[in-house]
């Protein structure tokens, strides 16, 4: 009788593991992952791009259902209507990469308290950000942008030695600023301590006022590089797209000019016909990073919600591609280098345009 009784305890303690097991994996079956995309399109190289990248290797690896809807334009409104349309066909976790987000999520957080959202770059505010509040059904991700910036800056420099460099940006907010004043501190960090000598001039400094035109940004990249500039750093999103082309254009005809990539590893938008690319290196936030991590915590119920998250050198969430053929073995050694400053402190990096070009 005791032997009959132990087994029967054991076979009790079986099916309750095995309950478990299939209540886990139901749990991760059930999740669906929407995303809303920002302006321009789901393939913008950038940061619609590298933000569904995380979300489709989420997929990939916990056979989750996933889906993102490009709204009709970017408006607060525009942006309400979509996740409401997600929320309605049943997706329980939305991703909302861009500052845009803001202030449609302060209202979603309320409207849909039983959905998860993710805001990458910024946090739920008022129209007129009298009033900051983010609740617990969501997480907001910031960057020091600042600091992927200034090693770009730096590689570049460390690689060119001597020349001319440019900035183009998209819209003129604080993300994109902050990469623009790193970049312009990590090349006066070259000058300083490697005897690099790459100008930096204020007519080839500018922000284009949008993140989807690709025309505008293919025209302005073409009076800089006529002007003498080698290196481009785009931080634009659709209109870095138009700068890649005037360099790919102008790299298969066999002049010597360059990017700098923005947001995610852009050395493959970058390719030429006989096999070489115009992207020098790339200032990345590792995006497809932070969307999967946020997915990854929300199957092992630790959403961080309600919770400001702010990534940068100290956790690895900012950086430069680990390899890329156009940098020497020598530059990228002394950027990692100058990394490891950067996350003991060592290092800093200034947030704010003080002494820069604006």
């Amino acid at each position: 009788m005791k032997k009959l009784f132990v087994l029967l305890c054991v076979l009790l303690v079986l099916s309750f593991s095995l309950f478990a097991q299939g209540t886990k994996d139901a749990g991760k079956a059930t999740l669906r992952v929407g995303m809303v995309t920002d302006a321009g399109t789901i393939d913008d190289k950038s940061f619609n791009q590298g933000t569904w990248e995380g979300i489709l290797r989420a997929q990939k690896d916990f056979s989750l259902d996933v889906k993102y809807l490009k709204p009709a334009g970017t408006t607060e409104a525009d942006y309400l209507k979509e996740i409401g349309n997600l929320v309605d066909a049943g997706y329980t976790m939305i991703i909302c990469p861009g500052f845009k987000f803001e202030t449609a999520l302060f209202e979603a957080q309320d409207k849909y308290p039983n959905t998860k959202f993710v805001l990458l770059d910024g946090e739920p505010h008022s129209a007129d950000y009298s009033v900051f509040r983010i609740e617990k059904n969501v997480v907001g991700l910031y960057w020091a942008e600042h600091q992927s910036g200034f090693l770009a800056g730096l590689a570049a420099a460390l690689q060119i030695k001597n020349g001319s460099f440019g900035f183009i940006g998209g819209m003129e907010i604080p993300a994109v600023q902050k990469f623009n004043w790193g970049f312009q501190q990590g090349v006066r960090y070259a000058n300083a301590n490697y005897k690099t000598n790459i100008r930096m001039d204020q007519v080839n400094n500018l922000y284009q006022g949008s993140f989807d035109n690709i025309s505008a940004g293919q025209q302005i990249a073409a009076a800089m590089y006529d002007r003498g500039v080698d290196v481009i750093f785009a931080a634009a999103g659709g209109v870095g797209v138009g700068v890649i082309n005037e360099a790919k254009n102008r790299g298969s005809s066999g002049q010597k000019v360059w990017v700098i990539g923005v947001d995610v590893d852009q050395y493959a938008e970058g390719l030429m016909p006989n096999g070489k690319s115009i992207i020098l290196t790339s200032a990345m936030k590792y995006l497809d990073r932070a969307s999967y991590d946020m997915i990854v915590d929300e199957l092992n119920g630790r959403f961080p919600g309600g919770e400001i998250l702010r990534l940068n050198a100290t956790n690895d969430g900012v950086g430069i591609p680990a390899e890329n053929p156009n940098l020497d073995k020598s530059v990228t050694d002394e950027v990692a280098k100058v990394f490891a400053k950067l996350k003991s402190g060592e290092v800093t990096v200034a947030d704010k345009s003080d002494g820069l070009f604006k």
